[in-house]
């Protein structure tokens, strides 16, 4: 018989520390740099976000994701024999963020690896995931996205520095008689490289290039909407779906204008949408799976619903993921 892949539980963690936009603004103006609830709210749909306490790393967020997420599907750790986590913030170069999060859930053994696509992370790392358990590489898969976007920003950018929040989601992932994920779709076009990147790199000791977050919102934004529908058209094609068939569109949280363009283009109506922006800034990786399970625990989301996720991010790199709950 033919395997699949279904999502069984789902988990999400954020930090303790919310800052609201005002909050942000006074700290912001304490350096010289000024913007406003109002400024940031017409711009993106952000009220407000989460920081990590320095001493917390990727690892320590998806760790809490996970139990969640185990919980969820009645799970033990023990019982997991593939971990991936999606991170652009690793706890460090190396060993993956994933192999570290594995000896802290205290389990050894299933392989364990990091994926990085930016904010389409969790899409890639749910899509590889997938193809291993339709080839019986493995049965119950940890799928994770995690981030502490806080430690890349440049605060001295208004632009950029009140976009972005920390915390992780997590899905578990097993081998279903059943189809769950309906289709997959990703790519990538490495000659945008430029709009949105990180460059820096360590050598010798030192950091070579600039270590902190650099963005061209509008070419970004330019970029996003499109392939989001591309992507999202693409999937249902794969799965002989329609616009209509889908029940939630949770597409990655990045601003509400990118977020409602894409709904209007697939002729949703925005009561379909998956709004979590608002409360959680943009946490990369992380955004969908922490959508996902916020929605399923206040009830908005059901089993059997069909759902599209979908994201961009540096690199540049896009790609969707249709599914049955």
């Amino acid at each position: 018989m033919t395997l699949y892949s279904r999502i069984t539980g789902t988990g999400s963690y954020l930090p303790p520390r919310r800052l609201s936009n005002a909050e942000l603004a006074a700290e912001l103006a304490a350096k010289g740099v000024e913007t406003s609830d109002q400024w940031i709210v017409e711009r993106t749909g952000i009220r407000a976000r989460h920081f990590a306490a320095p001493d917390v790393c990727s690892s320590d967020l998806g760790l809490e994701a996970a139990k969640n997420a185990l919980q969820a599907a009645g799970l033990q750790a023990a019982d997991i024999d593939l971990i991936i986590v999606a991170t652009s913030t690793p706890d460090m170069i190396f060993p993956s963020t994933a192999c570290i999060l594995q000896n802290k859930l205290g389990i050894a053994g299933c392989p364990a690896f990091d994926v990085q696509a930016v904010c389409s992370g969790f899409v890639y790392a749910l899509t590889v995931a997938d193809a291993m358990i339709k080839t019986g590489s493995a049965t119950k898969a940890l799928v994770i996205g995690s981030e502490v976007f806080s430690r890349i920003l440049d605060f001295s950018d208004r632009t950029t520095c009140v976009l972005f929040g920390d915390g992780a989601g997590a899905v578990v992932l097993e081998a279903s008689r059943t189809p769950g994920i309906l289709a997959t779709d990703l790519h990538a076009d490495g000659k945008h490289v430029g709009i949105l990147c990180v460059p820096g790199t360590v050598s010798g000791g030192k950091v070579l290039g600039d270590p902190l977050l650099k963005m061209d919102g509008q070419a970004v934004f330019k970029l996003a909407v499109g392939v989001l529908e591309e992507s999202a058209r693409a999937s249902l094609a794969k799965a002989g779906l329609q616009d209509s068939d889908i029940d939630w569109l949770i597409p990655h949280q990045a601003n509400i204008r990118i977020m409602h363009s894409t709904a209007k283009k697939l002729k949703m109506p925005l009561e379909k949408l998956i709004v979590t922006v608002d409360q959680h800034g943009n946490t990369s990786a992380a955004s969908i799976p922490l959508a996902l399970d916020v929605s399923v625990r206040s009830g908005k989301i059901k089993k059997g619903d069909t759902l599209m996720l979908e994201g961009v991010g540096g690199g540049f790199t896009w790609g969707s993921v249709l599914l049955n709950l």
